[in-house]
């Protein structure tokens, strides 16, 4: 591999998984069907779901209208879309033969009554959360990016707080709920917000300050373990990566790379920061649940509020600053030209939620919608 020697030289490049929920509907109405069962059986019987290396499957979720893929982690943006294409096409191959199709939207633009996984830990947190969890069916686009330790992934997770919003904007892809058009970008980012461990997080400091707050929640009895720590973003129970959780997922695959881009370049530039001692910003949560809120209500058509100011400042602004603080990350992973392109793309052409409102008046009504944005899927 041929790169400027300088920057090779001290600075491994980090790999990147992506995690991507979808939907499950009817191939005739494009209402979600509960069929995660046989869809697995397809996929078992393909050899999809189970894998000797990490990554790359088809797995369940918490409702039976939507399965999960994985992709294994991968040091090249060009090779982890081909991964994500791949997966999503087995996910789609093995729905077909249960008389579904796949779709990429956080949230389910046709009514539905959500079916619980049969699963013990799911049964207990719908035993717990009543409606909260009965009502769950979002699907996001979780990124997973390796660090080198515990309290590396904390002293990146402190710095990249503030920024996470504005991936939200990027990602947006959810503007229906339940047959109507909620007048958001991301309406999965509000539904999420009735789990009582989502959202921003505080300044840790250390892992073991993390460690502490996680066994505090726990301890109350209110979430019924770890992996219910819905935070933005979190170290990771199964792997040594810092995962990003805070994406829709994405209706067209590029920009699901274009996230795990940026989420990458921003766990490195952070990653960067603490090991020089830089603070983190000190934002508190509540500004930065305003932040979200701002940035799930218009994606990138409006305002967002300014990382650094929190003022409301033109998206397109709000993003080339975030580009301008991980530029050089971006530039030693060879991903700059791409993620510009990106940005470019979803700037001219709208987020999934523009693209959602646009089919759904081309066509006229939202079951119709559905099908079109499954094939585009």
């Amino acid at each position: 591999m041929s790169k400027d020697s300088s920057s090779s030289t001290h600075h491994r490049v980090r790999t990147v998984g992506v995690e991507e929920e979808l939907l499950l509907v009817d191939a005739e109405t494009g209402v979600p069907r509960s069929v995660a069962s046989e869809v697995l059986r397809v996929a078992r019987r393909h050899g999809d779901t189970e894998t000797d290396e990490v990554g790359g499957s088809v797995g369940p979720e918490m409702q039976k209208q939507q399965v999960e893929t994985d992709t294994p982690p991968e040091e090249y943006l060009g090779l982890l879309e081909l991964d994500l294409r791949r997966w999503r096409d087995k996910a789609r191959a093995a729905a077909k033969e249960a008389g579904a199709l796949i779709l990429a939207s956080g949230t389910t633009p046709l009514p539905v009554r959500p079916q619980t996984f049969e699963d013990e830990r799911y049964a207990a947190i719908t035993e717990q959360f009543g409606l909260t969890a009965s009502e769950q069916l979002t699907c996001g686009c979780h990124v997973h990016v390796s660090v080198d330790s515990d309290d590396e992934a904390i002293g990146a997770l402190d710095r990249i707080r503030t920024w996470l919003p504005v991936l939200l904007a990027v990602s947006a892809n959810s503007p229906f709920w339940h047959g109507d058009d909620s007048g958001y970008a991301s309406f999965r980012s509000q539904a999420m917000t009735r789990w009582p461990t989502n959202g921003p997080t505080e300044v840790f400091g250390s892992a073991q300050a993390y460690a502490d707050h996680l066994r505090l929640l726990i301890d109350t009895g209110v979430p019924l373990d770890e992996g219910m720590a819905y935070f933005d973003a979190r170290p990771s129970r199964n792997y040594p990566t810092l995962e990003v959780r805070v994406a829709d997922v994405c209706l067209d695959p590029r920009d699901a790379v274009l996230i795990a881009g940026l989420a990458r370049a921003l766990v490195e530039t952070g990653a960067r920061e603490w090991a020089q001692g830089e603070p983190a910003d000190p934002t508190s949560v509540a500004v930065l649940r305003l932040a979200m809120w701002q940035a799930g209500r218009h994606g990138v058509s409006g305002d967002l509020l300014d990382p650094r100011t929190h003022r409301p400042r033109p998206a397109r602004d709000v993003v080339d600053q975030m580009l301008e603080h991980i530029g050089p990350a971006l530039r030693d992973t060879g991903d700059l030209a791409r993620v510009e392109q990106g940005i470019d793309r979803v700037f001219t052409r709208g987020t999934g939620s523009t693209t959602q409102r646009r089919i759904r008046s081309e066509v006229g009504r939202l079951d119709r919608a559905v099908i079109r944005l499954a094939e585009l899927t």
